[in-house]
Order: C-alpha cells, then structure tokens, then sequence
C-alpha cells in the first residue's frame, strides 16, 4: 500500500510517498481503507521536530482519516467490515491507504457526509468541544469570540456554539474567510486585521466584554484577549507560535483565567464523552465539516505548507483515491 513516511525530522520536503506492507490486524485492532486524511498543524509541528512528544523514525503522520472498516479483530464487538467510519488516532498513523485502529479511535460516518468531511472530524471538533464544555464550561447566553474562525477548529466551534444560543463574535484575515463564518452563524464577524477591531468589539457587547475567546494564535492576540474578556471570563489557548508579554493585573482586576488546551492530555473518559457529543451533534445535523481544499495523498508536503498559511478557509484533507 501507499503511505506518507518521514524518515528524518524536518521540512515539508521530509513527507515521503513510499510501498510499505499492510498493517497486520490484531484481535484488538480493525484495519480501515482509507479514503481520505485529515491534515492538522499539529502534524506539521510532530514533522519538524518541535513537540513535547515525537515519535519513533521512520514514521506515518497523522491522526484523522475517514474510511471503511475492511477487518475487524476477533475481540472488536461493536463495528463490522462494511461500515464507514471516521477515526481520530491510530496505531500506524494516518497517511495511508490503509490505516490500523483500535476500537476507541473510531466513530460512525453517517452516511449525509462525505469521506473527506469524516476526515475533518477528529482533532478540530474534538478540540472545539473541550474547548467550549471542558474548559470553558460555557453556557446558554454567553458571549463567545472565535479567533481565526475560518479554518477547521474555528468552524468546528461555531457550529457547537450556535446550538447553545450564545452570541457569537469571530474573526477571520480574508473577505472569503469572513464571509465563510458568516454563513456558518456568527453573529459578528470582525477583519482579523482591522485596528478597529477590539474597540468595535468592545461597543457590540455594550462595554461587557467577552466571557469565553476561543485563542488559535496566543503570541498575536492574548494581551488584547485580557483587555477584551469580561468580569470572570476565560480565555483557552488552541494555538501558539511564540512568546507574548500580558499584563496580569488583567486578569485579577477581572477574576478572569486563561487555560491551555492539549487535546492530547485528554483522558480516555473526556475523550469517550467528546465523541459521544460529536455523534449527537452529527445526527442532529448540527455539526457539518467545510472542507476547503483535496489533495492526493502525493501531495501531503503541500498540504503541510497550506494549512500552515494563515486565513486559510475549511478543513485541508488528503485523498486516497
């Protein structure tokens, strides 16, 4: 089968298309052929070396995909060859023909989405969720602002935040990002780079500020973030590329908090009761992935450098087909 390998830490040019075997299928694995990948920043930042956890060389990327169960092991009781799914974590990484599962790394596809909206699922609305009810604990009638809300966590937030009524501000760093989130429900939708932007802000919520900021990229707005959060409000830290200065008088003037978010450090009961919320929202209809661009698998160092790019609109997901 095909898969992407890296067989040193480094650039885009790293993600090598290689014929590797099949995974072998164990009594607590299923095996999915793979018909689309999920592309994640987290991947770029495993790729290049820079996390806290990396993993052994040579290896697949990846942790999304979307596809259809081929086998199940002997002690897998709950899925069956034939069925769509989509998966969020895998045994062999999920830049692949063919990927290695275990029982708890998969979800039910309904059949209303396409393999590359499964694909969009996994880390973007799992991060949104906890973001929203594990962190921030949000609640009906809050106001909520969704920094760079045009690309996959973003969006993936809007649609959980629109079920609960919460009045909703978002940002987004082009007229086609910005007219994407508009259309995705928020109430308010702000040009990331608009000096006017926070002080517009502040006027729309009547002086109140802010209870919950969803922050993708903490070193250019967090001091802004603490200046714009209402008394008690919480700031979640998704994304981060460098250092900032804050002031902390912010903080205690407002009772306010900032909380990181790893969706890796999850437990496996936070994560049973993410998913559990995902399907909710996907058999409602309420949740529905914007897939913004396809690639062939081929082309997985692309991929790499257009999710990397900053205003880019849905979901970037890789093909097997």
């Amino acid at each position: 089968m095909k898969a992407i390998r890296i067989p040193t830490f480094g650039g885009p040019e790293v993600l090598q298309q290689q014929d590797i075997q099949e995974p072998q299928l164990t009594d607590d694995t299923l095996l999915i052929d793979v018909k689309a990948v999920g592309v994640n920043p987290v991947d770029t930042y495993i790729r290049s070396g820079q996390y806290a956890s990396l993993p052994n060389l040579p290896y697949t990327p990846g942790f999304d995909a979307a596809g259809i169960i081929e086998e199940v092991g002997a002690d897998v009781d709950i899925y069956q060859p034939g069925d769509r799914v989509y998966c969020s974590g895998s045994v062999t990484g999920t830049y692949a023909e063919k990927v290695l599962c275990r029982q708890e790394h998969v979800h039910p596809l309904p059949e209303r989405l396409s393999f590359s909206q499964g694909a969009g699922l996994g880390i973007p609305y799992a991060t949104a969720f906890r973001a929203l009810f594990h962190k921030g604990n949000v609640r009906e009638g809050q106001t909520i602002l969704v920094h760079g809300a045009s690309g996959g966590v973003g969006l993936a937030a809007l649609q959980l935040a629109k079920q609960l009524r919460l009045k909703i501000f978002a940002t987004a760093a082009t007229e086609e990002g910005q007219q994407l989130v508009r259309e995705q429900g928020a109430d308010h939708v702000l040009d990331h780079h608009n000096p006017q932007r926070d002080e517009r802000m502040m006027e729309l919520t009547e002086g109140k500020g802010i209870n919950l900021i969803l922050e993708m990229l903490a070193n250019a707005n967090l001091a802004m973030d603490l200046e714009l959060l209402a008394s008690g409000g919480k700031v979640v830290v998704i994304g981060n590329r460098g250092t900032i200065e804050i002031n902390p008088r912010l903080l205690m003037a407002k009772d306010a908090a900032i909380l990181g978010l790893l969706l890796m450090n999850a437990t496996p009961e936070e994560l049973a009761d993410i998913h559990a919320g995902i399907i909710i929202g996907l058999q409602s209809q309420i949740l529905n992935p914007v897939v913004g661009l396809e690639l062939p698998l081929d082309q997985a160092d692309r991929a790499h450098c257009e999710v990397m790019q900053a205003g880019h609109c849905g979901k970037i997901v890789l093909t097997t087909e």
